[in-house]
């Protein structure tokens, strides 16, 4: 028999599990700019093909968008880099206007500052509950500097580090 779990307890109790944060970015063949959006649950999956895993909430309405760009880049986002978390989690129409980011020459958008860089594509998706859970190969990767941004009980940060809201 399956207890029921209250959504806030749930929220709460996992909030404990410190993640990384993750601007997912792609450009679509019709697209005036990138596409992007964050996530916290960005990780490894497979060593041998080299695979991650990330999942996205059904109600995004940037993920409709940048599934079809088939291939992006995970930038890492450093210890700083709260702007930029805040900016890709908006409903602005043009998020990257006041981002710092470059092309790379396999096409993705590389957010400028990050920890590191992961360009995958995109292989295939499974329902997980009200989220969408992406499988994606990686085909480059590459190391920033610094530390990386934290997400911990509902706020940001580095390591050693006041957490930020």
């Amino acid at each position: 028999m399956h207890t029921a779990i209250d959504q806030a307890h749930f929220r709460d109790v996992m909030g404990h599990l410190p993640t990384g944060v993750v601007a997912l970015c792609g450009l679509t063949p019709t697209a005036t700019h990138p596409h992007g959006l964050v996530v916290g649950t960005f990780q490894s999956l497979s060593l041998e093909p080299p695979l991650v895993t990330f999942s996205v909430a059904h109600t995004s309405t940037t993920w409709p968008k940048l599934r079809t760009a088939r291939r992006v880049c995970a930038s890492v986002l450093a210890a700083g880099q709260e702007d930029v978390c805040r900016a890709l989690s908006s409903k602005q129409p043009n998020k990257f206007a006041d981002i710092d980011w470059a092309l790379s020459d396999l096409g993705t958008p590389r957010i400028a500052g990050a920890h590191a860089w992961i360009e995958c594509d995109l292989t295939q998706e499974l329902e997980g509950g009200d989220h969408v859970i992406v499988v994606a190969r990686v085909v480059r990767m590459a190391t920033g500097w610094g530390d990386p941004l934290i997400f911990h009980k509902g706020r940001l940060g580095g390591f050693g580090a006041p957490s930020m809201v």
